[in-house]
């Protein structure tokens, strides 16, 4: 038996009456959409309910599976004590698929108690689970829960999980059903919980849009930047619903979509209507084609940043002559360099310096790169594997020069602050720093100097050069 249901539902607390206390009218055509949802799956009567959160314990390098007999969740963080719940794990179905993505080499843990007690952590029921639960249970009881948190791997590693998931509800011949927890984004008003970006809104509309029509390969070409800037939480969550999908012809009911407090929820079933020819294959060509295309970027600067790396990655050592595409001007000036590596929209590595530590802005690049694969202190170092899914961006510092308060700007300068031989730097335009008071404590404290002490101002320019995706 083959999966009987796939739901993409939102997860906003305040849909709940014990939470919103009268907000939640404000998104009433949710829990209606909720409640359609909840009678289908209760007509269904699946013995199991396999939903992925991105809410639970999650790993920055494996999926995660909740593997205790119970698992326990309530919303005491929302200032409610009233609502919880504790529901059985599918053991036998967490550990077949298990079995099956390790099989194929997909990074995943099974997250039990005495695990997660090393990191004074334990296995819990997330709100993204509890709130698309919570409408379920009103109609239907009795099931079994397959508890999953998703992590920032490659979409083609989520939609691989996805295809594992169904192969292994089919090889039980479990009857079950997916949900895929996500928000849409988060930025589509100022007085939402994230800084306005007109991004928000077009990934909404394209996504959901896509998923409509069932176009697989569409979800997976939506482009970086409009993924970077949308923060939502559900697209992941997605990748993996459609991997379950892989193999059948499919449409998506959008039941409702609603954006009164500034985040996308949308609510949507899936409709199988046939087979349909496995789309992996043609999900991989995406992948290697947006490779291609920034391995071979006009931009020297980070081309150089790329092949520094790589080099080192695959070789054990750097460059030993500088390529014929770097230009005079990198050869013949010197400046402060940071090198930044982005994956999947994600900050995986940034190292940089303020003044130059080599002869050349070339020399920096190259040093700087491999600095920021390898010496991150906040990353485990770069694999050579990571390199399709990392985007590589350099930002050149002009020469600081002493300034006030009044004359900075954090999206048009970048700050440094010192204070008896300790220094802190930060660079313009950084999402969520839109303050010269943000700029300066962010600055302050990655310098360890105390807000109150007296300290010099510097401001600086850069010039940003990042790969096109």
């Amino acid at each position: 038996m083959s999966l009987q249901g796939f739901y993409l539902l939102p997860h906003p607390p305040i849909v709940l009456p014990d939470v919103g206390r009268g907000e939640e009218k404000k998104i009433s055509a949710t829990s209606k959409s909720f409640d359609e949802v909840a009678k289908e799956i209760a007509e269904k009567a699946p013995s199991t309910i396999i939903i992925v959160t991105p809410h639970g314990v999650m790993f920055q390098d494996a999926v995660a599976l909740s593997y205790e007999d119970k698992i326990y969740g309530d919303l005491e963080k929302f200032g409610v004590n009233n609502v919880s719940m504790e529901l059985e794990i599918d053991k036998k179905l967490t550990n077949k698929i298990y079995e099956l993505v390790y099989n194929e080499g997909i990074p995943s843990v099974m997250v039990s108690n005495s695990l997660l007690g090393k990191y004074n952590a334990s296995v819990f029921l997330d709100h993204g689970a509890m709130v698309p639960l919570y409408f379920i249970n009103k109609y239907y009881k009795g099931y079994k829960l397959v508890h999953i948190t998703y992590a920032p791997l490659s979409d083609i590693e989520l939609y691989k999980f996805g295809v594992q998931i169904n192969k292994a509800v089919e090889e039980l011949n479990e009857n079950a059903v997916f949900i895929a927890s996500g928000d849409l984004s988060h930025k589509l008003k100022e007085e939402g919980p994230y800084e306005y970006s007109p991004f928000g809104e077009k990934f909404d509309k394209e996504f959901l849009g896509l998923l409509q029509k069932g176009d697989v390969k569409g979800v997976f070409s939506i482009d970086e930047e409009t993924i970077c800037n949308a923060g939502e939480c559900g697209r992941r969550s997605t990748a993996i619903l459609l991997g379950a999908l892989e193999g059948k012809k499919f449409s998506g009911e959008l039941l409702s979509y609603e954006g009164t407090f500034g985040v996308g929820y949308g609510v949507m079933k899936f409709k199988v209507s046939s087979e349909d020819s496995p789309k992996l294959k043609e999900i991989e060509a995406i992948r290697t084609a947006s490779y291609e295309k920034r391995k071979n970027q006009s931009d020297s600067y980070v081309r150089l940043a790329r092949e520094s790396l790589t080099t080192y990655l695959s070789t054990g050592s750097s460059i030993n002559k500088l390529p014929d595409y770097v230009t005079d001007e990198m050869k013949n000036t010197k400046r402060g360099v940071f090198v930044s590596l982005k994956k999947h929209g994600e900050l995986r590595g940034c190292i940089g310096t303020i003044f130059p530590l080599t002869n050349s802005v070339a020399e920096e690049i190259v040093r700087n790169a491999i600095e920021a694969g390898l010496n991150d202190p906040r990353f485990y170092e770069v694999e050579e594997e990571e390199l399709m899914d990392i985007v590589f961006s350099v930002d050149v510092l002009t020469e600081p020069e002493p300034a006030s308060r009044k004359e900075l700007d954090p999206k048009k300068y970048g700050v440094i602050v010192r204070s008896k031989g300790k220094t802190g730097l930060l660079l313009p335009d950084l999402e969520g720093v839109n303050t010269v008071e943000e700029q300066l404590s962010i600055a302050l404290d990655k310098a360890g100097i105390d807000h109150y002490e007296e300290y010099s101002i510097e401001k600086f320019k850069v010039i940003r050069h990042r790969e096109e995706v």
